[in-house]
């Protein structure tokens, strides 16, 4: 009796175009899953699947995902990947592009936040996962800098030059004059390596210490050049080449 009840209720739901489809018990179950384990526990694209549920409200979305991610190769290169590649993939739209940028600012901001509210030295390794986040999966070379007061606090974190794949153009001269405007005591210095190998270059290591050699006379301090890219970082200093 009961089961003739629930075929009766299937078929007038397909009648009247009110049958829940089938992807829609997948998306529930994910979603508990995600709320019961956490993000971390998820492959990259079942939480990009997450993410594209509220992008796209009416279709199953894990073959975008998983082709995202093949394209791309990870959760992180999605999110940092340009408007224009993106919407290479079969499927996706501005709606998506616009989602999936969001969640990339959120998690900038949301590392910025651990870097901005100690001194910077004492929280080296937030400063390192901020500068990953920020830049290591950026397809072109970008000059940033963090300004920092006596204490070691951040005053200010810029973006100085953007470049191309493999260049990004720096000026000594410019980078302090910025430093003295905003009375900052000491910097660090941050570019990423599109090529994904983070290894300083004989150009990274001369303009650091042009950088060094102008800012020493007028007191402020250049803490590290560090170098960031998908496949990790380095610190100059830590290599003791500055």
């Amino acid at each position: 009796m009961l089961r003739s009840i629930i075929r009766e209720r299937r078929f007038q739901a397909r009648m009247s175009g009110d049958e829940t489809p089938h992807y829609h018990g997948h998306r529930d179950r994910l979603r508990t899953r995600f709320m019961e384990v956490g993000g971390d526990a998820l492959p990259d694209y079942e939480l990009l699947e997450l993410v594209l549920f509220r992008s796209i409200p009416r279709r199953d979305v894990k073959p975008m995902a998983k082709e995202l991610i093949k394209r791309f190769g990870t959760f992180a290169e999605v999110l940092a990947a340009s408007p224009a590649r993106l919407m290479e993939v079969d499927g996706v739209s501005e709606r998506v592009v616009t989602d999936l940028k969001i969640v990339e600012a959120s998690a900038r901001r949301l590392a910025k936040g651990e870097v901005a509210k100690r001194p910077v030295l004492s929280s080296w390794t937030s400063v390192l996962d901020y500068c990953r986040t920020a830049m290591a999966f950026m397809d072109k070379e970008q000059f940033r800098l963090l300004f920092l007061d006596k204490r070691n606090a951040l005053i200010a974190d810029e973006v100085q030059q953007s470049g191309t794949v493999d260049h990004t153009p720096v000026y000594p001269r410019e980078v302090v004059k910025r430093a003295l405007e905003l009375s900052a005591s000491a910097l660090i210095l941050v570019h990423n390596h599109p090529s994904g190998d983070p290894t300083p270059s004989s150009a990274d290591i001369k303009m650091t210490r042009e950088i060094i050699d102008v800012a020493k006379p007028l007191g402020i301090t250049v803490h590290d050049h560090i170098i960031v890219s998908r496949e990790g970082h380095a610190s100059l200093k830590g290599l003791r080449l500055i």
